[in-house]
């Protein structure tokens, strides 16, 4: 039985191709596998809060020597922590704004990017210490991004790899509906490919 950890980050609750796929996504994926656990942390309807000076420092001062207030602030950043830790699956619907992810998603990063907890400096420089999962991407963009000379401007998948490769997460699937704000047509494309994909790796 595995922990799936689904992850939305969308502002948006209709309409949005990202948060539609990557439900879908999870939708088979239950059907196929009935056992599973799913935890959804939608972070449009509870976004989580941007950092502060007082969580930095929380962040960085030890559990055992945090004050009252730094062990309530580190509260939201531990519970994240914990969500990533104990998937076994990792599903994230993360629309392309302005070039890059929401910044509901970064806000999110941000809590879970934690020295000792999901990545650690060594000898041989940092390491990920989130290891051995497996993550699905479902991105949405009205551009398309994943090859020629737009794809200069994709800071959304560069990011995302660069980050969940940081931490550990290196077995990743991007599931991608580009060229949404081309048309109708487009669109009806788009969504046929990545439900394509979707089929693909729920067989797999």
């Amino acid at each position: 039985m595995a922990k799936v950890l689904h992850i939305n980050s969308s502002v948006r609750t209709e309409g949005s191709l990202s948060r539609q796929l990557s439900s879908e996504f999870v939708a088979k994926w239950k059907a196929a596998n009935p056992a599973d656990t799913v935890v959804e942390r939608d972070l449009a309807a509870n976004p989580v809060p941007h950092l502060t000076e007082q969580m930095m420092g929380a962040f960085f001062t030890p559990a055992e020597q945090r004050n009252a207030e730094q062990a309530f602030v580190v509260k939201t950043s531990d519970t994240l922590v914990d969500e990533l830790l104990a998937a076994d699956v990792i599903v994230i619907g993360a629309p392309m704004y302005n070039f890059s992810v929401p910044s509901t998603l970064k806000a999110w990063i941000d809590h879970v990017a934690r020295a000792g907890r999901t990545f650690q400096y060594g000898a041989n420089g940092p390491e990920g210490l989130v290891k051995g999962k497996k993550v699905y991407v479902f991105t949405a963009s009205g551009g398309a991004y994943s090859e020629g000379p737009a794809a200069a401007y994709d800071h959304l998948v560069t990011f995302l790899r660069t980050f969940l490769g940081f931490i550990g997460l290196t077995d990743v699937s991007f599931i991608r509906a580009e060229g949404v704000a081309m048309g109708e047509q487009a669109v009806a494309d788009a969504i046929a490919k990545s439900r394509k994909s979707i089929d693909e790796l729920v067989a797999a």
